[in-house]
């Protein structure tokens, strides 16, 4: 494989995930055109999705026109060695309720995983970005994770599916999760939840449904800022999710949520 700059890389990835905020922020707090439901009645997409996610592939395009690309709306095109991962709006539900906690996805991997990554929070204008080799940072700063050692009092961040069936397992898993953590958070954006454990915002944070153009970016940068980061297969009915926290709390959390 050629070698890579992970330094062009996240300067690609930021410039795609400004695209893609670009088209959102003067939406956002509008009623939107052609919402229509994807999964469920409830797992919705937008215009603004679209026009999101055309906006992060023009900017490959010309960028990288040889990479592949796996998008939330757009699904997968090409056939590089390198993949670029994009959710260009996560958190579409509270995008369209008014609600300011979105996101940008952006990332690029390799067979071995990610290579550069961010995510944007176009209302707060924050931006948190990494490379597999460099640190972790919020608008250029370098940031670190919380590094707490006892679930006791972890702040502890999650996720629920749109299918009703799912939600029911969730809550099973809330229910024994939330007597022994500090307390629960859902924001509904799992890239802000990476994100934001990856400053210390939040401790910890696990979701099963998730997909990988949801996690891809934030992963990478709860990594770099010192957590660690753990799969959760897809078995029994559950889907695959991950789980991010401190090597001190991990164990306990895994245990509690598989």
């Amino acid at each position: 494989m050629t070698e890579v700059d992970e330094a062009e890389l996240l300067s690609v990835a930021v410039e795609a995930a400004d695209a893609a905020a670009a088209e959102l922020r003067p939406r956002f707090g509008r009623r939107q055109d052609r919402v229509r439901s994807k999964s469920t009645p409830t797992d919705l997409v937008s215009d603004a999705d679209v026009a999101a996610e055309a906006a992060i592939r023009s900017v490959l395009d010309r960028r990288r026109p040889g990479d592949s690309i796996l998008g939330e709306e757009g699904g997968a095109t090409g056939n590089g060695e390198l993949r670029w991962i994009v959710d260009p709006l996560d958190g579409t539900i509270n995008f369209l309720f008014g609600i300011p906690a979105f996101a940008v996805s952006v990332a690029c991997e390799d067979a071995s995983g990610p290579l550069a990554g961010v995510v944007l929070d176009p209302v707060r204008e924050e931006r948190f970005a990494a490379t597999r080799s460099g640190d972790a940072t919020l608008n250029g700063a370098p940031i670190a994770a919380s590094g707490g050692a006892d679930l006791a009092t972890a702040m502890v961040a999650t996720g629920f599916g749109y299918a009703a069936e799912v939600r029911a397992r969730q809550a099973a898993v809330v229910a024994r999760v939330l007597p022994r953590v500090r307390d629960i958070r859902r924001v509904g954006a799992a890239a802000l939840d990476l994100a934001w454990c990856a400053c210390g915002r939040f401790d910890a944070y696990y979701e099963r449904g998730v997909h990988r153009w949801d996690v891809s970016a934030g992963s990478l940068i709860a990594s770099r800022a010192g957590l660690e980061v753990r799969e959760l297969v897809a078995r029994g009915g559950d889907a695959w999710g991950i789980v991010v926290a401190a090597g001190g709390v991990i164990e306990e959390l895994l245990e509690l949520v598989e």
